[in-house]
């Protein structure tokens, strides 16, 4: 089992993603993902490229994906591409205020194909990148949808997230 973690676009995120991976205590291994343009700002991000590359390498093996912000939309492309290996999805902050109405539509028709069972979403109450009562109406009413008492784009839920990794 791989638990792949993908996280938000901003360098801000790098701190949460070394903190979420040192606090997860999933089977198998915790893979961090590092966005190249992080290090080399004339890197361009393509989330479809970085699919691509996080799906050939989880080589047939079950897998987990913790995601924040930009990071829901690349797991959204990763499930499209390999939902047979699927273990469970953590989605944080989906950032709906700042992706298109198409992206919008491939990440809710990806995440809604998935058995309710295998998909938790933790959205801030008041994020600003998408609030809690938007993210309830976007989402199908099957799709556990966790509202945190927040007005900000943080997402420090590690013990939560282990805890739904090891039910």
């Amino acid at each position: 089992m791989i638990t792949f973690i993908l996280p938000g676009y901003s360098t801000k995120n790098k701190e949460w993603l070394e903190e979420c991976a040192k606090s997860i205590s999933s089977e198998g291994y915790v893979r961090p993902i590092f966005w190249d343009h992080w290090d080399d700002p004339d890197q361009k991000f393509d989330p479809k490229e970085k699919a691509d590359l996080i799906s050939r390498h989880s080589k047939g093996d079950k897998i987990n994906i913790i995601a924040k912000s930009i990071g829901t939309y690349v797991a959204a492309l990763i499930i499209e591409q390999i939902p047979h290996q699927i273990n469970k999805v953590i989605i944080c902050g989906i950032p709906l205020n700042d992706i298109d109405e198409g992206r919008k539509e491939e990440v809710k028709k990806s995440i809604e194909s998935l058995d309710n069972e295998k998909i938790v979403c933790f959205q801030n109450e008041n994020d600003p990148h998408g609030s809690y009562p938007e993210v309830k109406t976007f989402l199908s009413n099957e799709i556990k949808i966790v509202s945190k008492d927040r007005a900000d784009h943080d997402y420090p839920f590690f013990e939560e997230f282990n805890n739904y990794l090891t039910s």
